[in-house]
């Protein structure tokens, strides 16, 4: 695997930051009290965290879409129907109060990487797309981890 290029790398651990917002709003209560005056509650703690991981899987759901492009028949459509699975899951799971939900989001993150892994397996994903999947993933189950647990 190959190291992951600038523009990626800077782009995805900024897409980190709602994540580590929530942190960070969990565990300071004055950060907690004004976000949640200024900007509204779905924008503090947990909330946020599960707010901003469907919207990441589902957008997730359309690069991997993106990435079945690349091939044509039955492989195709089988890279398509796969590439769904995120958004689904995003969508049907996570209706329950925020311990539920945060745990099925850790449960869909974790399984993305499964589906990273074949498309970049299969040459769709370019060669250092599991590194930066892997790394991504990392901290978004941490922080979520954070959210759920604490």
């Amino acid at each position: 695997m190959r190291s992951i290029p600038k523009a990626p790398l800077y782009l995805g651990l900024t897409g980190l930051l709602p994540f580590l917002w929530g942190v960070l709003t969990l565990f300071n209560e004055n950060l907690a009290l004004w976000a949640n005056s200024v900007i509204g509650p779905r924008f503090v703690g947990p909330f946020i965290q599960l707010f901003y991981g469907v919207i990441i899987l589902s957008f997730m759901s359309g690069v991997l879409w993106g990435f079945a492009t690349k091939q044509t028949g039955r492989t195709a459509t089988l890279g398509y129907i796969l590439a769904v699975f995120p958004a689904l899951w995003a969508f049907f799971t996570t209706s329950g109060g925020h311990v539920e939900a945060g745990k099925s989001l850790i449960i869909g993150f974790l399984g993305l990487l499964f589906l990273d892994w074949y498309f970049w397996k299969n040459g769709l994903a370019p060669d250092w797309w599991m590194n930066l999947r892997l790394l991504l993933t990392g901290i978004v189950v941490l922080f979520l981890s954070v959210g759920v647990f604490s």
